[in-house]
């Protein structure tokens, strides 16, 4: 069983649990997903229309609305007002760090939650009680940084 077989059927398992099924549409909006992260609705749309013609962008719409509803996915928004999706691939209390290109796009993940401390000061100093947060750096991906730098030289 393939990887996302494994993760499909996980997923199926908890969708059946909150009084949904998983249909043929759902289940190709959830490989898709599963396939690469961090695509927009539209992104998405297309890649499902792809391999199932009859699909409308509605639908994509209101399967992303309940797989985020039930958690399994995670609703990302950027700087650009565009919002991406990815699988919560775990019931951890945070969702990831990001680290978000601004010359291309491109979004890596930090999945080390280094935050810990600073909540647990946030809590003690504020009396806050934090449920989540999100952080996301901005700069320069690997890629992006060295074009720059051997435009600069030349």
């Amino acid at each position: 069983m393939e990887k996302s077989d494994t993760a499909i059927q996980k997923i199926k398992q908890r969708i059946y649990k909150a009084g949904y099924k998983l249909t043929p549409q759902r289940e190709d909006i959830l490989k898709v997903i599963l396939e690469k992260e961090h695509l927009s609705a539209e992104e998405i749309y297309l890649q499902v229309k792809a391999i199932n013609s009859g699909i409308g962008l509605a639908t994509v719409y209101r399967t992303l609305e309940l797989l985020g509803e039930l958690n399994i996915i995670n609703k990302l928004a950027f700087q650009d007002g565009i919002s991406r999706y990815d699988i919560n691939n775990n019931d951890q209390q945070h969702q990831h760090h990001y680290l978000l290109c601004l010359n291309c796009g491109k979004i890596d993940e930090v999945e080390q939650d280094m935050l810990t401390d600073v909540e647990n000061e946030i809590e003690k100093n504020y009396h806050f009680k934090i449920k989540d947060h999100r952080l996301t750096f901005h700069g320069l991906c690997n890629k992006c940084r060295k074009e720059s730098e051997d435009l600069n030289k030349g």
